[in-house]
Formats: C-alpha cells, sequence, structure tokens
C-alpha cells in the first residue's frame, strides 16, 4: 500500500499497560517548514480495520497533495476491547501529536482531526473529549458519514443498502457497548449523537450518501454544529451506500466528492486556526 511520494514510519505509545501503534506519514517533499498535522482514524464498526486503510481513504491526499503531516492509530477493536479501549487509544494518539508538533514539524496551531464511518464517529467523539478536558484546541474536523447513533433512527431503522445495514449497525453497536447497549447510560464519548451542547466544537465538513443507515445522524449532527454557532457543511450524495468513495474511487460521483472534499480542506487550511492553550 506505499505511496512513493509519501515517507511512512512508526510509533508506539504506552495507554495504560497496552502499547498503541501509530502510522505516520509524511510528504518526501515538504512545502514548508511547519505543516497542519491530522488524525486520521479508520472505519469499521468500531470492531475491525487498520491504520493501513488510510492509504485507501481521503486521508492520502491531505499527505501528497496539502503536505499534511497524519498520524494514524491502530487503536483497540471492540471484538476484544469495548468502549472506552479505543477512545483512549485514539485520545493518546492525539495528545502524542500535540506533544510532538516539534519534532514531527506541525504547526501547533492547525491539529485537525478525520475519519471515516466508525472513524468519524470517534472524531466526534475526541473534539468533544478534547474540548470538554481543554487539552487540545483542534482547527477543523472531518467525520466523513460518521458512525454516531446507538439508536435507530429514520435511515438506519430497517435498513437493508449494500455494505452497511441495520443488522450490521446492531451488531457492531452491541459489540462497543456491551451491557450499556439498548439503555440510556451512554456517554456522548460512546456515542455522539447523545451530545448535548455543541458549543466550542470544531468547524465540520463531511458528507454521506443518502441510501446509506447513517444519513439521518449526520445531518442531525451538522445540524447541532450549526445551532450552536459553529460552521458546518454536508454534502449528501444519491444511490450512495456506505463507503461508496472508497468502494467506488473510479466513479464520476466519487471523483466529485473527492475534488469538493479538497476544496472544503483546502479552505480549512486557509481559514480555520487554532492555538493551543
Amino acid at each position: 500500500m506505499k505511496n512513493p511520494l509519501v515517507n511512512s514510519s512508526h510509533v508506539k505509545i504506552k495507554v495504560g499497560a497496552h502499547k498503541v501503534r501509530l502510522l505516520i506519514l509524511q510528504p518526501k517533499t515538504r512545502k514548508a517548514e511547519k505543516t497542519p498535522g491530522v488524525l486520521w482514524i479508520h472505519g469499521g464498526g468500531y470492531q475491525s480495520g487498520s491504520a493501513r486503510e488510510v492509504y485507501l481513504t481521503r486521508a492520502l491526499s491531505m499527505v501528497v497533495k496539502f503536505g499534511m503531516v497524519l498520524v494514524a492509530p491502530d487503536y483497540r477493536l471492540s471484538r476484544k476491547h469495548p468502549y472506552p479501549s479505543g477512545l483512549q487509544d485514539c485520545y493518546a494518539a492525539l495528545l502524542w501529536l500535540k506533544e510532538n508538533t516539534e519534532m514531527l514539524g506541525i504547526r501547533s496551531d492547525q491539529i485537525m482531526i478525520g475519519g471515516e464511518s466508525a472513524g468519524g464517529g470517534m472524531t466526534a467523539a475526541l473534539c468533544m473529549l478534547a474540548r470538554d478536558r481543554k487539552t487540545v484546541n483542534i482547527a477543523f474536523q472531518m467525520p466523513l458519514y460518521p458512525m454516531l447513533d446507538d439508536r435507530d433512527t429514520d435511515s438506519s431503522r430497517d435498513n437493508h443498502a449494500t455494505n452497511w445495514n441495520t443488522k450490521r449497525n446492531h451488531k457492531a453497536w452491541k459489540r462497543y457497548l456491551r451491557d450499556a447497549y439498548g439503555t440510556e447510560f451512554i456517554s456522548r464519548y460512546a456515542a455522539p449523537a447523545r451530545c448535548t451542547d455543541y458549543h466550542g466544537l470544531p468547524p465540520c465538513y463531511t458528507y454521506v450518501g443518502d441510501i446509506e443507515p447513517f444519513l439521518d445522524e449526520t445531518l442531525e449532527y451538522v445540524r447541532n454544529l450549526r445551532e450552536a454557532g459553529i460552521r458546518a457543511e454536508v454534502d449528501v450524495y444519491p444511490n450512495w451506500f456506505h463507503a461508496y468513495d472508497i468502494l467506488m474511487p473510479a466513479s464520476k460521483e466519487s471523483r466529485e466528492a473527492i475534488s469538493r472534499f479538497e476544496e472544503k480542506v483546502a479552505y480549512a487550511l486557509a481559514n480555520d486556526f487554532a492555538p493551543q492553550d
């Protein structure tokens, strides 16, 4: 999966008694002495996947086209480690990124975060956690078709679309939440749709398909951000099933979505800054 325009390396960081492997991608040719940094979190329903998926997603162009430094954690998966293990790993990766901006050549005022599906859900949760703990000021978030709500919505109920559907969604949330599934005792850090205060979160861009389960929760997340006075934009693509852009990257629709995503990244790089305290 390696890209000739990118240098890759790995580090391991401690999270309690556990070690988390971080994949680091840097452009072989830097456009500036310091560049924005992005934490990119892979999808897989919180239960599968790996950091190497960044080579197949929107994340790669952030390094190749925009010269950003990317950190991708191989967080613990819910098949063996339910919530909050994965979130703890991703939060530790975010703190590590902030603490190592000088070593990585990253601008400390342009730390961004993004991911697809469960990675998008983890993105939203981390933005809330970092805000609440006042640890990292995040300049921009990109939770693409995010997995945010453990409860059924109109779009996730009785959904039989390709790739991800109601049955798979229920199974994944049960694995992630275990005994808490189906109760009201669920933290916003586990299911970000449970959040009731969206003030102080970073500006956001996302996109989602109109036939996939996460349509309604994505639109609701953007609506809540806007109501809190935060710039938040979403594009909805017709007849897109879950992760359409990854599974059908050569299609005209995917190429248009990729171009639109890169346009929004370029805007954020020029306009969104969050100096660290």
